[in-house]
């Protein structure tokens, strides 16, 4: 089964963490010895908003910004990278294509930011559709999908289970709020949509739920089902 899992830099890096970082690498690597193709998009996270902050402070324009939270990204890619071992590329990729031929050189294909004006939730998506991803799965501070923003609507819903149009539908409106967090940005959620992505939001703190996740579908989280597909196979192998 090929994977593209997104991990967010909150979730990897809130802070320098040596043994937090080998604890998602390990994760990685027990589906790599499943059998799993594995692609990896780290996030900036905390990290990534100092520096942005520090630099709108400072003048910097938003290409300038934006190329920030692309090197901290990396910089975050580095330090899973390096966790990992000989199992993952050396260095981050930097396009797709790049990613893509890791993959076939049976590597943990791992990268962060590409590109100024898009996030690594769009990343991810954009390297799942480039190499036709089995499953997509977002890493991320959050437990799921709500109808609304949980941190500010105490009545929000976590939904089970959603069609890529219906993720679309409920990030629209989030993202135009200020200040609201949708558990992906509008691009990822389009992009998925127009893949037609089978993918997991769910809370990746615990490393250990990507492993159930990706090789059972076993999560707390919310399924992102395409109409008209089911189950991978690789899941209905493993029972």
């Amino acid at each position: 089964m090929r994977v593209v899992v997104s991990i967010g830099g909150s979730v990897l890096a809130p802070d320098l963490d040596a043994d937090r970082v080998a604890a998602h690498a390990d994760a990685i690597r027990r589906l790599a010895d499943e059998g799993c193709e594995i692609g990896v998009v780290v996030g900036g996270g905390g990290v990534a908003r100092d520096y942005i902050g520090a630099a709108r402070e400072l003048g910097a324009n938003e290409v300038q910004l934006d190329q920030l939270g692309i090197g901290t990204t990396r910089l975050n890619a580095r330090l899973l990278i390096a966790a990992l071992g000989q199992r993952a590329t050396l260095s981050p990729a930097t396009d797709y294509d790049e990613a893509a031929q890791a993959l076939r050189r049976d590597e943990v294909s791992v990268m962060g930011g590409v590109m100024p004006g898009q996030t690594t939730d769009a990343v991810a998506a954009g390297f799942a559709e480039s190499v036709d991803a089995d499953l997509l799965v977002y890493a991320t501070s959050a437990d799921g999908v709500y109808t609304a923003d949980p941190n500010v609507d105490p009545d929000a819903e976590k939904h089970e289970q959603l069609t890529p149009t219906e993720l679309v539908d409920i990030v629209v409106p989030m993202s135009r709020d200020a200040g609201a967090s949708a558990p992906v940005d509008i691009l990822a959620a389009k992009l998925i949509d127009r893949a037609g992505l089978r993918s997991i939001v769910l809370d990746g703190t615990d490393p250990s739920v990507l492993v159930d996740a990706v090789l059972r579908g076993e999560h707390s989280g919310t399924d992102i089902v395409p109409g008209g597909t089911g189950e991978p196979t690789y899941w209905a192998q493993g029972e």
